[in-house]
């Protein structure tokens, strides 16, 4: 997907939603190097001191950030979503929605992709409906469409490739005893999405 910039005109929501869908998109993708483990604590630490279920996983994840080496995060990430058979934890929602990958929820993915003018980068090795690119979706979403028009293509998308399979991803990592920083980033994922999806149903619900 291609990288875009908050236009100047963004609202500071839209903007702080848009970070956190970085993230999620960053750490699920990759193992976060020392740098984004720095500035997770810290965001951890400024996010975390406020109440409800969002600052909460934030202050558990930047505590797990401050407490981890970059090379335990590393290990952690491979032994969870790398194997050269079933990984412990799959991030893909084709799993969660059908019990296989490459199955018509990622036909359907990929439909609703072209349609919005959107393609996986060449030499990306995971498909379209990982948590990373799904997640990176939202983020230009948001990013390009802040009217009416794109909060509805926001909606759509988040109700038919996200809403009905994080919160098992997230349980996913809360279960898995190699978990510890991604047990913290599932309730991330699971807070925040829940803050999306309880948004979404608002716009949804009639006036």
């Amino acid at each position: 997907m291609t990288e875009l910039q908050p236009p100047p005109g963004l609202s500071a929501e839209d903007c702080a939603r848009a970070e956190h869908y970085a993230v999620l998109a960053r750490i699920f993708h990759a193992a976060p190097d020392a740098a984004l483990l720095a500035a997770l604590a810290q965001v951890g630490r400024t996010l975390g001191a406020a109440e409800g279920a969002l600052p909460s996983a934030w202050a558990a994840l930047g505590g797990a950030a401050q407490a981890r080496s970059p090379q335990a995060v590393r290990d952690e990430f491979d032994a969870l979503f790398v194997s050269v058979g079933k990984p412990r934890v799959i991030a893909n929602g084709s799993w969660y929605l059908s019990g296989f990958l490459q199955e018509a929820p990622l036909a359907a993915l990929r439909a609703d992709l072209a349609e919005l003018g959107l393609a996986r980068r060449q030499g990306v090795a995971e498909t379209e409906d990982h948590v990373a690119a799904l997640a990176e979706v939202m983020r230009h979403l948001v990013v390009s469409g802040p009217d009416a028009a794109g909060l509805a293509r926001q909606r759509r998308f988040f109700g038919r490739h996200l809403a009905p399979w994080y919160a098992r991803l997230a349980q996913a990592l809360t279960q898995a005893p190699e978990a510890d920083f991604y047990a913290k980033a599932g309730g991330l994922l699971q807070a925040f999405l829940d803050v999306e999806r309880a948004a979404f149903e608002l716009l949804e619900a009639p006036a």
